[in-house]
């Protein structure tokens, strides 16, 4: 069923011209970029080099990431998601950009409900492209707060990743549920050497292609889904706490204020406190759209019934 998208989150289909054209300059003007354009469009077939067309670079899978990616789902990948879902790595950051199903500027407004009440706001935001430790990185923010029935919550997950790779960098963590006390917690992730370090302290061992809570939602925008899909995935950054399970339980249309969509409804379960904890039962709601927008969630709180967001009309 095909479901017209709204205009709460109709985007561009092109970033921002200002901010990632001085990366596609940048990027392109390298000079072993350039050699290696050059090679590959002396090296193309007859005829498969339009007018000003752009040469086609091989590139070679990644050992680092070939568990989670080397076996897509039976669902055809899109164009989005094609070189993630094969295992091949993205050379250039703006190619890296050009492939996500997600744009620079990207901002998603939600109703927070605590139980039935609604009880506040929250947003998911592509904030922007950063330099961490030296290497491009988008930051990504999932941020909800609201009070209803003596309950206050209020979640702000910030992730920077490897747009190529799609690995975690950099993850902040402020959290306030219920009556605990606020938490707040900021991760240094260090893919190259498998290592992670907690608010300064020492480097811990972790994965080699290491995800946070707030960017493994934004990656799963970019994995071919299907119904009835079950996978486990070793690459939540502590790895005591994996495998992360994500299961495909349904299909269906589901109305929220800014619209009607068709979804699939995902299980995630992370064996971790927060909001998708194994004892919260999280549902997540994702559109069949090429945008594969989170429209909903819902997740178990200790009390005062369910958390619930909403994707809302702006």
């Amino acid at each position: 069923m095909s479901v017209a998208r709204p205009a709460a989150y109709r985007l561009s289909a092109s970033p921002p011209p200002r901010r990632l054209g001085a990366v596609r300059r940048t990027v392109l003007g390298l000079g072993a970029a350039a050699t290696a354009c050059a090679t590959a469009f002396a090296t193309a077939p007859a005829g498969a080099q339009g007018a000003g067309a752009a040469p086609s670079v091989a590139r070679p899978p990644v050992a680092a990431f070939a568990t989670p990616f080397a076996t897509p789902f039976a669902t055809p990948a899109s164009p989005h998601v094609a070189g993630r879902a094969t295992g091949r790595a993205i050379d250039s950051v703006a190619d890296a950009l050009d492939a996500l199903p997600f744009r620079v500027g990207e901002r998603l407004e939600y109703d927070v409900k605590i139980g039935p009440v609604r009880a506040g706001r929250g947003t998911m935001e592509v904030v922007g492209l950063e330099r961490i430790r030296g290497r491009d990185a988008l930051h990504l923010r999932l941020r909800l707060q609201g009070s209803a029935l003596g309950f206050k919550v209020r979640y702000d997950l910030q992730s920077w990743v490897d747009p190529r790779s799609f690995v975690s960098l950099r993850h902040v963590q402020d959290q306030h549920e219920g009556w605990r006390g606020e938490r707040t917690r900021r991760f240094e992730l260090y893919p190259e050497r498998a290592t992670y370090a907690e608010n300064g302290g020492e480097e811990r061992p972790s994965v080699t292609a290491p995800l946070d809570e707030g960017s493994f939602v934004y990656w799963l925008r970019t994995v071919p889904l299907q119904v009835g899909d079950a996978r486990a995935f070793d690459r939540y950054f502590r790895p005591d706490r994996n495998p992360v399970r994500v299961r495909v339980d349904r299909r269906e249309t589901v109305k929220v204020p800014a619209g009607t969509f068709d979804a699939l409804v995902l299980r995630p379960s992370i064996v971790a406190k927060g909001l998708f904890a194994e004892d919260r039962k999280a549902e997540l709601w994702f559109s069949t759209d090429d945008r594969r927008v989170l429209v909903k969630l819902v997740t178990k709180l200790p009390v005062a019934g369910a958390l619930t967001l909403e994707l809302r009309d702006r």
